[in-house]
């Protein structure tokens, strides 16, 4: 580690506090939107543009930081770019793909509908305490790798390479399983039907997976650097969400309620790591 952790830190904190605001007006500005089309579900497609937002503002503000040229690390300007191209590419990607599949609805998703009708008080600030700015807060949380690229020195490694391989394994995953299902869902002779082909035969979600395994990669980009191994708890977070709490579990739940064979097919499918299916289709 070629600076003191407390040079890092007085580069981070001006990172960490830009990015923290910007994250908060981000989600305030998406509630008022959500308010005038009356659905609170288009928050979802600001959930990727979060990330893109914080590393880009981590990357003008860090500018000025005195971390990278003052250790003589000449490899910092190039980690930092690296990281705002991968986080746009993948936030990018994630927010058209989400703000595709919302064109032309008109119901909110059961689950802000399901929200709304537990919360207490005015639900309309009741979504915006428990939706938009906790998903600001926990987009921040999640991208402090982002904010140490930003700011912690080091010449490019093995584990950086190693992380960006591992982004592209996840960038595949998510993007060619949202693409396979989103074709298979086209295809009016599959409704009702579930999907167990291509990457959907070897995990349930191809899409989660890769998820966990972008933010792996960018964790990876980071830590190379020296100090930003601290940031361990932030991809940990991630997968936790998408395999054990918000992600995996609700899709489940909602599938299994609606689409014959799914028993059939947990049974037989990998829930999460892909893997060879268990017997026959």
């Amino acid at each position: 580690m070629s600076q003191s952790f407390a040079d890092l830190l007085s580069d981070l904190w001006p990172v960490a506090a830009v990015s923290l605001v910007s994250a908060v007006l981000l989600q305030v500005g998406t509630f008022f939107y959500a308010l005038r089309v009356g659905r609170f579900s288009v928050v979802d497609v600001t959930w990727g543009l979060s990330f893109g937002l914080i590393a880009v503002v981590g990357w003008l503000v860090s500018a000025g930081g005195t971390g990278g040229e003052a250790a003589g690390e000449t490899g910092d300007a190039w980690r930092r770019g690296l990281v705002v191209v991968l986080t746009l590419l993948w936030g990018g990607r994630l927010a058209w793909h989400i703000g595709g599949r919302q064109r032309g609805e008109t119901k909110d998703d059961p689950r802000y509908t399901e929200l709304m009708s537990r919360a207490s008080g005015n639900p309309k600030l009741a979504a915006l305490r428990q939706v938009f700015l906790l998903q600001a807060v926990v987009a921040w949380f999640i991208a402090l790798p982002l904010q140490f690229a930003m700011v912690d020195a080091g010449q490019p490694g093995v584990l950086l390479w190693l992380g960006v391989l591992l982004w592209g394994v996840g960038f595949f995953f998510e993007a060619v399983g949202d693409r396979q299902l989103a074709v298979f869902k086209a295809d009016p002779s599959n409704r009702g039907k579930v999907m167990d082909r291509g990457l959907w035969r070897y995990t349930r979600h191809p899409n989660y997976f890769g998820d966990a395994c972008v933010w792996w990669g960018l964790f990876l980009v980071a830590a190379d650097a020296g100090w930003s191994w601290l940031t361990l708890l932030s991809p940990l977070l991630m997968t936790w969400f998408l395999a054990a709490k918000t992600g995996k579990p609700l899709m489940e739940k909602q599938l299994s309620k609606s689409r014959p064979g799914y028993a059939e097919y947990v049974e037989r499918t990998s829930g999460f790591i892909p893997l060879p299916p268990r017997g026959g289709r």
